[in-house]
């Protein structure tokens, strides 16, 4: 109903009375990631809508669900501060960040009010997307430079490639490493698909653990350590992209491989003759004193941050003077206002922010307002150029394709902006291993915890 005080003021919810009363979910698979899209719904008929990050498992939201049941979203802070005890790093963080979006999303259609609204106005109205860019198979830097280019002809400002060791697959004396030590990823998933093949699957998950071991060895402790002909392959694909793309335009570089700080080094300064935007995830984000020493060794700017949960878990990289660049994941920080904050943090220690995301319209458009009201932000990760069914999960009352000419206009619609969801289009995308739409969580609602971290 509108108030007949003010026609103009919607009154349709009232924000004091209004509860949570459910949380639901729907895995989908293919836009392009693995993407988690989840609902909060009300006793006023108003739904929020989250996202657990990409990859990640519904359940880290799921487990948030009885002490969500029955306050009201509108108290963001309070609750966020209650659920992100349960939150860690990467994608331990996707439970606590989908609920914080959805509250905002919440909050905002409660209002009337688009997200960054709240979050204090924004600094711009549109958001430069940077697009991150794949070549598949062997192939050399001018494809890449040529797949870039076609970026650029679509209106795209702000580029970003991988530069690493899967380059130098196939190059003999690139790479030094224990012998063998780089077969085992092909040899651990050949008997993976054997065993999947033959039934067994007890001795499929033996071999997927053992992939899973393989993947989480820190980068200096693996022992691989790249030569001079492969530092010279490295920067002659660099060179290649930018005599296709030119020098003008932002590059950035990502997915260096399992390399440690020495090599990291060398690999920077091989490379500093090429106006690169930043250097990405070189080593892990924890190792706060190798940032610092990464640093201070080039003048390439030095990012990272998508596994970052917390502005706690900023604040160290930050005061060590370790990046020039953070790059948050809205989906692994915490939220909405928890990016902001550091955001903010950065800011005062002179560092710019670009915003990583690899998720659906959802997580997206939490990394927009985000973004619009963050003063420091410069450019948001985009991967679905290649999927134009990305643009068909959303209602039509936001622009489709939501990126245009390398940008997406901030919504000034309530909340995040999405009023509904098409669920004939997220039918064809049900990953297949976790099949299901929308169904009831009620074995979630009460859990008899002590969750109290202190006595």
């Amino acid at each position: 109903m509108e108030s007949v005080l003010n026609p103009a003021v919607n009154t349709y919810s009232n924000p004091s009375d209004l509860r949570i009363t459910d949380m639901r979910f729907c895995n989908v698979r293919g836009l392009p990631m693995h993407c988690i899209l989840m609902k909060l719904y009300t006793n006023q008929g108003l739904i929020g809508y989250g996202e657990v990050r990409d990859g990640a498992s519904k359940q880290y939201a799921l487990q948030l669900k009885h002490i969500l049941i029955g306050e009201n979203p509108c108290n963001i802070d309070k609750i966020f501060r209650r659920i992100k005890q349960f939150g860690g790093p990467a994608r331990q963080a996707g439970g606590v960040s989908a609920v914080e979006v959805a509250l905002w999303d919440l909050a905002g259609k409660a209002y009337g009010l688009p997200v960054y609204r709240l979050l204090g106005g924004k600094f711009r109205d549109k958001i430069r997307i940077y697009c991150d860019t794949d070549v598949d198979g062997k192939h050399t830097g001018t494809d890449m430079g040529n797949a870039l280019k076609a970026r650029m002809e679509m209106g795209f400002t702000f580029l970003k490639m991988d530069l690493g060791l899967g380059i130098l697959r196939g190059i003999p004396g690139a790479v030094s490493a224990p012998l063998g030590y780089m077969d085992e990823p092909s040899e651990i998933a050949a008997k993976m698909e054997a065993a999947k093949a033959a039934g067994d699957m007890m001795e499929y998950r033996y071999w997927k653990n053992r992939m899973y071991d393989y993947n989480n060895v820190p980068h200096p402790l693996t022992g691989i350590h790249v030569t001079e002909l492969g530092f010279d392959a490295l920067e002659q694909y660099v060179k290649e992209v930018r005599d296709v793309v030119g020098y003008e335009v932002p590059l950035a570089i990502d997915h260096f491989g399992h390399i440690g700080l020495e090599d990291s080094i060398k690999l920077c300064r091989r490379i500093e003759k090429y106006n690169l935007a930043w250097a990405e995830d070189l080593i892990p984000w924890q190792l706060t004193d190798q940032y610092a020493i990464l640093r201070r060794s080039t003048t390439v700017p030095i990012c990272t941050g998508e596994d970052i949960y917390l502005k706690e878990g900023f604040k160290p990289l930050l005061e060590a003077g370790g990046v020039a660049v953070i790059h948050p994941d809205v989906l692994s920080t915490g939220g909405i206002l928890e990016t902001k904050k550091i955001g903010d943090l950065a800011a005062d220690h002179g560092c710019a922010m670009a915003i990583h995301m690899a998720e659906s319209p959802i997580g997206c458009l939490a990394a927009v307002h985000t973004a619009a009201a963050s003063e420091n932000f410069t450019a948001l990760e985009f991967h679905s150029v290649d999927v134009p069914e990305w643009n068909d999960i959303y209602d039509d009352g936001l622009p489709k394709p939501l990126v245009q000419n390398g940008y997406i206009t901030v919504p000034e619609r309530p909340g995040l902006g999405i009023e509904t969801l098409n669920d004939e289009v997220l039918a064809k995308y049900v990953h297949p291993e976790i099949p299901g739409m929308w169904e009831p969580t009620d074995a979630w609602d009460n859990d008899p915890c002590h969750d109290r971290t202190w006595s």
